[in-house]
């Protein structure tokens, strides 16, 4: 049973749930518990990770795609930067986005913005 209103009684604290006795309307056991619970409501919003996307490079002579590898192992030589890119799910082979979209389709997407608060 919770008695209302009753001061003698004790209640939990609000953030380590130890019960104490209040005075008049504290909420916390502690100065320590009080900055804690001040610091969770004010903390800064967590940014989203966003996941990196690697360079597709092409040897010039064999035609070899790399991820994130300027030189051809094959020819020796360096090859030549395609764009954006990563590993293909199906063929595990790299690919890069402009092999997916024309440049239409990626002059009309949207740009993406991260929300700000105000």
């Amino acid at each position: 049973m919770n008695p209302v209103r009753d001061d003698a009684a004790t209640t939990p604290c609000a953030v380590c749930a130890r019960p104490f006795e209040p005075d008049g309307r504290q909420r916390f056991c502690s100065t320590g518990c009080r900055q804690k619970a001040w610091r969770r409501q004010r903390s800064a919003p967590v940014q989203p990770v966003v996941a990196r996307t690697e360079t597709v490079y092409e040897c010039p002579n064999c035609e070899t795609r790399y991820l994130a590898e300027q030189r051809c192992d094959e020819c020796n030589t360096w090859c030549r930067r395609i764009g954006p890119g990563g590993l293909c799910p199906c063929c595990d082979e790299p690919i890069a986005i402009s092999d997916l979209f024309n440049a239409d389709q990626l002059a009309n997407a949207p740009s993406v913005r991260p929300n700000r608060r105000r």
